[in-house]
């Protein structure tokens, strides 16, 4: 479905073959739930459409398709090496000092023994002090309470990432 309103990157999303949009979905999250109910919603007709299926989806996701949706994610101070998304989503932490690197690394594992997962938060335009106050307060979240923010910061990255696709020229 394309019109004069939607977006070069949509309509050619919309457009793929189904392995190829899995795949474009799958870099944006790990969860396969999520990614089903976002091909199942092609062909999308304005990004407002995908952002609103990505939300939706995001709000359904039990706590086993959480998990899965966060393996993507690597830990705050350590991006994926060669992956340019990861990097860029953690540019707050490119310039950190020595010191803030080791305090990062020593409160992911804190938070990953106290969640038994990583400390997963919108990166994109936060600094490394931000991130490092960030793990600091949740830390002493309940799992339950841990497992929402958790939610809406995916969906925060998640509208990011799709953002990129429908941008793309």
């Amino acid at each position: 479905m394309t019109s004069n309103s939607t977006p070069p990157g949509l309509a050619r999303f919309n457009a793929l073959e189904e392995h190829a949009a899995h795949a474009a979905l799958h870099e944006a999250c790990a969860s396969s739930t999520w990614v089903r109910q976002l091909l199942a919603g092609r062909p999308y007709a304005a990004a407002e459409d995908l952002y609103a299926a990505s939300d939706a989806a995001m709000a359904g996701l039990t706590a086993e398709d959480l998990a899965e949706a966060m393996s993507g994610h690597p830990p705050i101070g350590r991006p994926k090496p060669g992956d340019p998304t990861s990097a860029r989503e953690q540019r707050g932490m490119a310039g950190a000092s020595e010191e803030l690197r080791t305090e990062m690394l020593e409160l992911n594992l804190a938070y990953q023994d106290r969640f038994g997962h990583v400390f997963l938060i919108c990166a994109t335009g936060r600094t490394g002090e931000q991130m490092r106050d960030a793990v600091k307060e949740r830390i002493g979240n309940s799992p339950e309470q841990e497992r929402e923010i958790v939610r809406t910061e995916l969906g925060k990255i998640n509208r990011i990432r799709l953002a990129r696709i429908v941008e793309e020229d």
